[in-house]
């Protein structure tokens, strides 16, 4: 979920069941919700692959006041745990130096890559400036350098 949204780990651990699902059970097309970190409102869709995801994890058992993301206890999974989590899974595959923040830069280094469009790219994860935007996806010397090395006019 947190490549598929571009949510900070904070929002994604904050979220709960009636963020996606409506009072009559069906799971939402759209979340809106308040950034913790911004303050900004961020309102985006659900794509296919969370839609199905969430289906089947949520289930009918989770009542909607539920966070999405439960620890082993039964309360909020914290940023910690939620680290732990991913860095575990993602040493079990064979990837090394994930950390919470990693599935938001994979969003933003995806789209810039498939669109090329930086302000949109810019716009989806509500950062300031393009300088942010560029060090946030890991655009690199080498990257600006290939540009005018494969680029004969």
């Amino acid at each position: 979920m947190g490549i598929n949204t571009a949510l900070r780990v904070s929002n994604l651990l904050t979220l709960t069941v009636g963020d996606v699902r409506d009072r009559s059970g069906r799971l939402r097309s759209f979340v809106s919700m308040k950034e913790a970190k911004t303050g900004k409102l961020k309102q985006f869709p659900l794509n296919s692959a969370v839609l199905k995801v969430l289906k089947d994890y949520i289930g009918s058992g989770m009542e909607s006041d539920q966070f999405l993301f439960l620890s082993a206890k039964g309360g909020p999974l914290t940023r910690v745990q939620a680290y732990r989590i991913l860095n575990d899974a993602a040493q079990k595959v064979g990837i090394d130096a994930v950390g919470t923040h990693t599935l938001r830069k994979t969003f933003g280094y995806h789209t810039y890559r498939q669109t090329k469009n930086l302000g949109l790219v810019q716009k989806l994860l509500n950062h300031s400036s393009s300088v942010d935007t560029l060090r946030y996806i890991g655009i690199e010397q080498e990257d600006l350098d290939a540009v005018y090395l494969n680029l004969n006019l």
